[in-house]
């Protein structure tokens, strides 16, 4: 049976009445996969044991000051149904990024750059001397120029000198998320924290490395490609876990990208328990079945050829799970850790960070 247990609310000091409610409202909107009326119905509910809002400004005026802000929509003009809007979703995936990645914002911004210098995209803030090839719009002008005043002569070859450039890396990754029932199993919520790491993940792309491509994608008895606006309204369904049908979509979503770096990360709790054949689904919950594991480890060999390093971030303590993920990653060359929830969003940085500073 799932359960749920609050600790008691210690109210920022210096927040206003609508901060205090909104910090609430976006964890609890993330929790109940968007649903306005039921995060209210929670909001409600903690403010009666805790006593945020005051005599002055009650959950009505949070609510309009919600429209008002451009926070919520009616989902038509005449329906009194209320709605996200994107303004509310970029703000969702802003503060996942800061809750998990937060420690990004202390370093230096932009790309990740390979140890070659040549024809790149951005300055290296270097001077080379002129060389048969290069183009014309590298050349520095003003230090060329500066070097045949020196010479006392006009402009020639041996004066030109060129801006130097980084040649920088460019990755393609798709995100899988095990959307299985055994995300919510045992009365323990994963699904919340995935889909935190998720937006947060989809935030740190798009802004600091917005040459890279992210898709998503989630599994259950089926794949599907969702759209990063999706993230915050993930639900868990009764689904066994399809490991084989996400891999296959993320290698497929993979080879229309051009760039030559290529990764998957995939988040899940639960071992391999389900196929697609023969027009139906072959499946097992019950351990782990060869026929199935077999699949798995044929796709991530497949995988390894192509050069599509998975990273598996596995959130179950099963030491017969951990060894079928050992063996999996064995057979792709790639990464994998164990770890409870707390740490996933720090070890997903971390190893996106180093997929990105290749070494050539």
């Amino acid at each position: 049976m799932q359960g749920f247990r609050f600790s008691e609310y210690d109210a920022p000091k210096g927040k206003s009445t609508f901060d205090q409610l909104f910090d609430i409202f976006k964890e609890l909107l993330v929790f109940t996969s968007g649903d306005v009326d039921e995060s209210i119905s929670w909001l409600t509910q903690l403010d009666k044991e805790y006593e945020i809002t005051t005599p002055e400004y009650g959950i009505g005026d949070f609510i309009e000051d919600l429209k008002r802000k451009g926070y919520l929509e009616q989902e038509t003009p005449e329906s009194g149904t209320l709605l996200p809007t994107p303004k509310t979703e970029k703000m969702l995936r802003n503060d996942a990024l800061e809750q998990i990645f937060g420690k990004l914002k202390k370093g230096l911004s932009g790309q990740h750059g390979t140890r070659i210098a040549g024809k790149g995209d951005e300055s290296s803030g270097d001077l080379r001397p002129y060389q048969f090839g290069d183009l014309p719009e590298q050349i520095a002008m003003t230090e060329s120029l500066r070097n045949a005043h020196i010479r006392g002569a006009s402009l020639s070859e041996e004066d030109l000198v060129v801006q130097e450039t980084e040649l920088k890396t460019q990755m393609s990754t798709v995100l899988m998320i095990d959307i299985s029932h055994s995300m919510i199993l045992y009365g323990e919520d994963r699904i919340t924290p995935a889909k935190k790491v998720a937006m947060a993940l989809a935030e740190l792309i798009t802004t600091r490395y917005p040459k890279d491509t992210l898709d998503i994608l989630v599994f259950g008895d089926d794949a599907w490609q969702i759209e990063i606006k999706d993230l915050p309204y993930l639900q868990v369904g009764p689904y066994h876990t399809n490991t084989v049908a996400g891999l296959e979509l993320a290698m497929d979503l993979l080879r229309r990208r051009k760039n030559p770096n290529k990764q998957i990360f995939m988040i899940t709790d639960g071992k391999p328990s389900c196929l697609k054949e023969n027009g139906g689904y072959y499946q097992n919950s019950f351990g782990l079945d060869r026929k199935i594991v077999n699949r798995c480890l044929n796709m991530a060999a497949a995988a390894k050829r192509l050069k599509i390093p998975i990273t598996t971030f596995m959130i179950a303590r099963d030491n017969y799970l951990q060894a079928f993920i050992q063996e999996f990653t064995e057979a792709n060359g790639g990464k994998a850790f164990f770890t409870g929830l707390g740490g996933l969003g720090e070890m997903i940085l971390h190893d996106y960070a180093r997929n990105k500073k290749r070494r050539y």
